[in-house]
């Protein structure tokens, strides 16, 4: 009883880390933004829109994201743009975390839910701030059905936050704000509304719905001065999972890119009142500008080498892993507990970063790099904001949430991560070699992809677009290609809990060759010394004897 009753207080998706990067907090001057959704189970496919043009009356139909209910339907509007996975041919993408709210808020009779939001944003805006109008003006006019959302909303030249909640059942309005991240800034969210106090006069950098404030007063949210509104302390009010399972995942990324930030540990943990812990910043400035490695990064963070890591407790089990079985939060002898939650999770269906590169033409200069499951367990893939089709390993029609396919990315992508997380220590440096390998070659490429494509840009633009679309498909199609391989490896390699010994990668025998040449790693240290601390002497060998070869 006491653990649903704590549900109820926390926020329920406990999913999705978006990460916003200024085009001067950038290596390259780009503006980047990450998506990595958390999706226990959904076989996500990379979404595509084609470009099109639409008669007067032509209506479009809403299906929500995650359950693919009809909720109604919205006029289509004249003109939409070419839209592959998150980012449009505007180099305008668009990302979220779901904050919950207060549950009062939402209103189910709404026709929008927070996908269809995205989509919208996405085929009808050519500027992050035409996206902002859009979104908010359709969720005003026809509803919004989820809870309360942060989205992640760029384009090659400004970074924006945008928060929104509905204002209850049977009430088509919504209250929202929008704050533009400045250029030398990074900024992350993870399930819990992260706009607090800001300057409400800086027209160019703050958008607010006209009864954000005001309603908030009504509903008894807030009673203070309009200079000292906090979005986040009116409609959101952190609690122990906000801070706990959502701050921390953005104090575990800040903490990456600058130092001072165990100042805010206390206030992470979740057990200490507000009133005496200090909230996360909004925003940090980093000590060095980002690559898309850097920011691969941070998604790849499973709190290593901080107060909150789960690799030396009882959990972690023989192999030392840092993940801990769904759900979140469990009971034991009347006493509710919780698994931290880290940036890179098992349950994640997509993560993507985009580069938006306003100095190059808009046909080349959006990226999103695409991967299939877990961050931290992926190799990131481009694939141009202009491409004419996407991997087929991404969109494999055969796969679906009930059907394993050896041609699609999730399910190959899945296969691998889930022989690794039972025997980390033992299997994930194999994976991490080749993950970063890969990763490495598609980086190093990049720079003569992208300057044929702009030489071929000169003459047919068409060629260039085929010839990049082309790229990503090949660029996919490899890492599956690699991917399958090293799962039909680790099959045989670490079958029985042993490792068979190669060579030049060649599997080593005995002089019979009947038998391969193996070792027995047994457990980590880590884990052997957790087992000798609990169990005191029971496993001890007695020191006059020996261990018995025959039974090793």
């Amino acid at each position: 009883m006491l653990l649903a009753v704590l549900a109820l207080c926390l926020p329920q998706s406990e999913a999705c880390t978006s990460i916003l990067v200024g085009k001067k907090a950038s290596a390259d001057g780009s503006v980047m933004c990450t998506y990595s959704i958390d999706s226990w189970g959904a076989c996500h496919k990379m979404y595509r829109y084609e470009a099109g043009t639409h008669p007067a009356g032509t209506m479009r139909k809403i299906y929500d994201r995650d359950t693919r209910v009809y909720h109604g339907e919205i006029p289509e509007a004249p003109v939409t743009y070419l839209v592959t996975g998150n980012i449009n041919e505007w180099q305008v993408a668009i990302a979220e975390t779901t904050f919950e709210g207060r549950e009062e808020l939402i209103n189910r009779e709404g026709i929008i839910d927070y996908g269809s939001l995205m989509d919208l944003g996405l085929q009808r805006a050519r500027t992050a701030r035409e996206a902002i109008s859009v979104m908010t003006s359709l969720a005003e006019e026809y509803g919004f059905c989820s809870s309360g959302e942060s989205f992640t909303v760029c384009d090659p030249d400004e970074a924006w936050i945008l928060e929104l909640s509905g204002c209850g059942p049977g009430n088509k309005h919504v209250v929202w704000i929008a704050v533009r991240v400045p250029d030398n800034a990074v900024m992350a969210h993870a399930n819990q509304s992260r706009i607090r106090r800001v300057d409400l006069t800086d027209k160019a950098n703050v958008m607010i719905s006209p009864n954000c404030i005001s309603f908030a007063r009504e509903r008894g949210y807030f009673k203070g001065r309009d200079s000292e509104f906090s979005f986040c302390d009116a409609y959101n009010p952190p609690t122990f999972g906000g801070r706990r399972m959502g701050d921390s995942r953005v104090w575990a990324i800040y903490r990456r890119l600058t130092t001072g930030m165990d100042r805010y540990l206390p206030y992470v943990e979740g057990k200490q009142p507000m009133s005496e812990v200090e909230p996360l910043p909004m925003w940090i400035i980093p000590d060095q500008p980002l690559t898309v490695g850097d920011v691969i990064g941070c998604l790849r963070d499973r709190f290593e080498g901080t107060p909150l890591a789960m690799d030396d407790d009882p959990g972690a089990g023989v192999y030392d892993s840092p993940f801990r079985p769904q759900p979140s939060y469990y009971e034991d002898d009347s006493t509710t507990m919780f698994h931290e939650r880290s940036v890179a999770t098992t349950h994640t269906a997509f993560t993507w970063v985009c580069q938006l590169r306003g100095f190059m033409l808009r046909e080349v200069g959006g990226v999103i790099w695409w991967g299939n499951d877990d961050s931290g367990m992926v190799a990131y893939t481009p694939v141009y904001c202009s491409a004419n089709r996407v991997p087929h390993c991404y969109n494999d029609p055969n796969a679906d949430a009930f059907t394993f396919s050896e041609e699609s990315a999730y399910w190959v992508c899945n296969w691998v991560s889930n022989m690794v997380y039972p025997r980390w220590s033992l299997l994930y440096p194999e994976l991490q070699e080749v993950r970063d390998s890969l990763q490495s070659s598609y980086f190093a490429r990049q720079p003569e992809v992208e300057a044929r494509a702009l030489e071929l840009m000169q003459r047919d633009r068409s060629a260039a677009i085929n010839y990049l679309t082309a790229y990503g498909c090949e660029v996919g199609d490899q890492m599956l290609k690699r991917w399958r391989e090293m799962a039909w490896h680790m099959v045989v390699k670490y079958n029985d809990g042993v490792i068979r010994q190669e060579e030049d990668g060649q599997y080593l025998r005995n002089s019979s060759g009947f038998r391969p040449k193996l070792t027995r790693p047994g457990m980590s240290p880590k884990a052997r010394r957790r087992i000798h601390q609990s169990t005191g002497t029971r496993y001890e060998v007695p020191k006059a004897e020996s261990p018995d070869a025959s039974y090793m």
